[in-house]
């Protein structure tokens, strides 16, 4: 089966990602259980290094080879795909994850309304977390398109790779690429400053030059969106702070305690209608919030998410309750991904 002809099939079956292994069929991850193509035969050495050689120029199938690793876009057939390259065995894999051609907007994915709020400001640091394949992408293209549809404003992404493609409407809208249109996040969070921008969105805060640079972003009058893989809102703190050394972290703390103004942790869980639905822990950035974090007391934060809803806060466990009363998921996804799994053994689906 060409390469072509299965990505091709991944968009018809709706599914996540791709996986290509020498030596086994083809799979795919629909709703998020992996499967084999079973029309498909297996693939061998040879198929796999002219179906993958066959889509990359010549500076790529260098810069992979010399690498062993690549992260490419790729589009087809009007489809896009983030496309990871690597070798297991010293043989070639691929991974590509489907990209949705429909724009995502922040009532699709039902982000809650005090995101919205966020996404008013003029500055300061809106941070989007949780594991591989969360749908961090896809919440931070809608929370884009957002800003697009209701700002005039210069809005610069960074991405490794491009994934949605952003089309300006009210705001004028600059997507930069790791490795074609920038060496390294860090080059381009400093380059950027220089380019007059009003938000900017980094696609992942992966090293401490990265993330000290993103902080002065935000310091210097600029909205910046930007993900971290972290479970919940105090394990990012603590990963922000505990990046920089000792002698820096109390400078830290006190400028993310002025500049955070949210954090947005999400897991992408089965539902009951055999899709996906998103369970989010919320917390926002308020003065007992500020005072935690300055003081180093991030343990605390979890209690001040779970009792300060009328702020817009709700915790992962709260989150994962409401989808089980609302009949969107199971008692057993909600009870696997909770905290206190306890607290819903009084309910039961009727």
């Amino acid at each position: 089966m060409l390469l072509k002809n299965l990505f091709k099939l991944a968009v018809e079956k709706k599914a996540s990602d791709l996986h290509l292994i020498t030596g086994l069929k083809p799979l795919l991850r629909i709703n998020g259980e992996l499967d084999y193509i079973e029309e498909a035969k297996e693939i061998s050495g040879k198929d796999m290094e002219q179906m993958i050689f066959g889509i990359l120029n010549s500076e790529q199938k260098e810069k992979f080879l010399s690498t062993r690793e690549l992260d490419i876009g790729y589009s087809i057939d009007n489809n896009r795909y983030r496309i990871n390259l690597h070798f297991e065995k010293n043989n070639i894999g691929l991974v590509a994850r489907v990209i949705n051609d429909i724009m995502p907007s922040l009532d699709s994915i039902d982000m809650p309304k005090i995101i919205y709020n966020l996404l008013d400001l003029q500055q300061g640091l809106i941070l989007l977390t949780g594991p591989t394949g969360c749908g961090k992408s896809t919440s931070l293209a809608a929370m884009v398109n957002y800003i697009n549809e209701n700002r005039f404003a210069n809005i610069i992404t960074l991405e490794d790779p491009i994934e949605f493609i952003f089309k300006s409407k009210k705001s004028v809208i600059k997507q930069r690429e790791l490795g074609s249109d920038m060496l390294s996040f860090a080059s381009g969070l400093k380059h950027a400053l220089r380019q007059d921008p009003d938000i900017i969105m980094v696609g992942e805060m992966r090293d401490l030059e990265t993330i000290a640079t993103t902080i002065t972003l935000a310091e210097t009058g600029h909205l910046v969106l930007a993900t971290l893989h972290t479970y919940s809102a105090a394990q990012t703190i603590d990963r922000i702070i505990d990046i920089f050394p000792p002698h820096q972290q109390s400078q830290i703390r006190m400028q993310l305690s002025m500049v955070l103004s949210g954090v947005i942790s999400q897991r992408l869980l089965s539902d009951l209608r055999g899709g996906r639905v998103a369970a989010r822990e919320i917390m926002i950035n308020t003065p007992a919030v500020s005072n935690l974090i300055r003081e180093n007391k991030i343990a605390q934060i979890k209690t001040v998410i779970e009792t300060s809803s009328k702020e817009g806060m709700t915790s992962l466990d709260q989150s994962l309750q409401k989808l089980f009363k609302d009949k969107i998921i199971s008692k057993e996804v909600a009870q696997i991904n909770m905290v206190n799994p306890e607290v819903l053994e009084k309910f039961k689906l009727l």
